[in-house]
């Protein structure tokens, strides 16, 4: 009998799944697991120490759970001797082991696709198939439509899971029940937020890895809670099924000062990282809906996050390509202010959404869309800045999800691709959903003149710049309406403090 000639099979930092496809091809009595973590990775972009500290500690159980499996792991610590790339880790075993062939499942950035592909050793790449849509059935569901619509995309994923399905029609009769989620914040938040792990010694050991070699790095390790095994996502994962999923719904737009959590799941560091399968969990859901104990539009909500958006902004991703990256359409070029990375502000919604994400490497949807995004939209601020800053601060991001987000539908630089409007609004928005107007230096409802809401200002100013791509916009139109109907001098005096107000953001005054 022939031997088989030992392989080496690539797992990644964010594919922490036993059933990865490159594992299913593997073979355990003659093949070795790669696994390292190395400083390319963690300084591509200045990622934030929490999210360093939660991927090594996850590859470090991972690497051990693999080993109880059966498996033979090379594992490669930040601190012992080893190449700082992917590629160069795998070189390395290559000789070590004397493999001819790496077997990798697809990553989800282009970057680590192209350095694969272009690795001396021969890499065979897999589908990624923990997702619903490949990227085949992606395109074909793309080709020939006029436009990119999530909504009906997000149909397609009902019907081929099932999820929430009464035979061929949603349940209770709509698909979407997200009329009924747009709820201000509450006055009393009755859930303590996520569940929260205290660090055991191989966490605590990657903490002070982390904290030695990244100290620089924008954010803080302090109170670190992170899952770091799939037993605790589980784990994590029913507590917010039974303390938060009831009022998710409701509440998931809202923004309350010194509530960062509200009902929110924090799941997604734990579903992108592979610990928990993004099925599994809308299926969890989905059974807390039909024994009665969650709502419909609590669950519809958060499933549409997930097999809905989630699936289709990593569709967009793979089907725009490298490019997709640069897109600008709106041409800005405004540098990102120093107050996305700690620096003062007089925003009390801005200061909230940056802290949250300093401390914890997350904020939620809305703080991100219609807080930092609209305000960076606004001003003008460099779309690929503005991509960089969210792929380093937050503890769920990777390219595939985060670019689509911020290019497309935070930023509009993909010119409509993912949206039929920029996501722009004033202050009215912003109070309307928060308490943070009310402790604000800013007053909202005032439109010009001292002490006037710079996303007041900066709204109209946004809308008059950009009247040529979007007066005739069917969804804008009204908007355009009320700008014209104002006073002249009025117009006049927001379009002058607006600028003056952008050329004291630009010179380093505090906003």
């Amino acid at each position: 009998m022939v031997s088989r000639k030992r392989r080496l099979i690539l797992v990644l930092g964010d594919q922490l799944s036993m059933d990865m496809s490159a594992l299913r091809e593997g073979d355990k009595e003659t093949d070795v697991v790669v696994m390292a973590e190395v400083a390319d990775e963690a300084t591509y972009v200045k990622h934030h120490p929490k999210k360093i500290a939660f991927l090594f500690a996850a590859m470090r159980k991972f690497a051990a759970a693999l080993q109880a499996e059966g498996w033979q792991v090379a594992y490669r610590r930040l601190d012992e001797d080893g190449s700082d790339s992917i590629c160069g880790e795998l070189m390395r075993r290559a000789k070590e082991f004397d493999a001819h062939e790496v077997l990798a499942t697809e990553p989800g950035e282009f970057r680590l696709i192209e350095a694969l592909e272009n690795c001396p050793v021969s890499v065979c790449m897999f589908n990624d198939d923990r997702f619903l849509a490949s990227h085949a059935a992606f395109a074909d569901w793309a080709e020939g439509r006029k436009s990119l619509r999530m909504e009906y995309f997000y149909r397609e994923m009902r019907r081929k899971t099932g999820l929430l399905m009464d035979g061929d029609d949603p349940a209770e009769g709509k698909w979407n029940f997200d009329h009924d989620n747009r709820k201000p914040a509450p006055d009393e938040v009755t859930h303590k937020g996520p569940l929260r792990f205290d660090p055991d010694e191989t966490v605590q050991e990657v903490l002070d890895l982390v904290a030695d070699r990244f100290g620089d790095h924008f954010g803080s390790l302090d109170g670190f809670f992170f899952a770091s095994t799939r037993d605790q996502a589980l784990e994590a994962m029913a507590d917010f099924m039974i303390n938060a999923l009831p009022k998710f719904g409701d509440y998931q737009d809202a923004m309350l000062t010194g509530e960062r959590w509200l009902y929110h799941s924090i799941l997604s560091p734990y579903i992108n990282a592979g610990l928990l399968n993004p099925l599994e969990v809308c299926q969890a859901a989905e059974a807390e809906y039909k024994a009665g104990r969650a709502p419909i539009n609590a669950v519809e909500g958060f499933i549409r996050q997930i097999i809905g958006w989630r699936e289709y902004v990593r569709g967009i991703y793979f089907l725009q390509g490298p490019d997709y990256m640069s897109s600008n359409m709106l041409e800005h070029g405004r540098n990102l202010p120093a107050f996305y990375w700690g620096a003062e502000t007089r925003m009390n919604c801005v200061a909230c959404a940056v802290k949250s994400t300093q401390d914890e490497a997350y904020a939620h949807h809305i703080q991100r869309l219609m807080i930092t995004g609209n305000f960076a939209l606004l001003a003008g601020v460099d779309p690929a800045q503005v991509h960089e800053w969210y792929l380093a601060v937050y503890a769920d991001a990777y390219e595939w999800v985060e670019a689509p987000n911020t290019i497309g539908m935070s930023q509009f630089a993909d010119g409509g691709l993912l949206g039929s409007k920029p996501y722009v609004s004033s202050g009215s928005y912003i109070n309307r959903m928060s308490d943070h107007c009310k402790t604000c230096h800013y007053k909202v409802s005032q439109k010009t003149g001292q002490g006037a809401c710079p996303f007041n200002l900066l709204y109209w100013h946004f809308l008059d710049r950009h009247r040529d791509r979007f007066a005739k916009n069917p969804r804008m139109g009204n908007m355009y309406h009320t700008w014209d109907r104002m006073d002249e001098d009025h117009r006049a005096t927001v379009l002058q403090e607006a600028d003056s107000l952008l050329r004291r953001m630009d010179q380093g005054a505090v906003i």
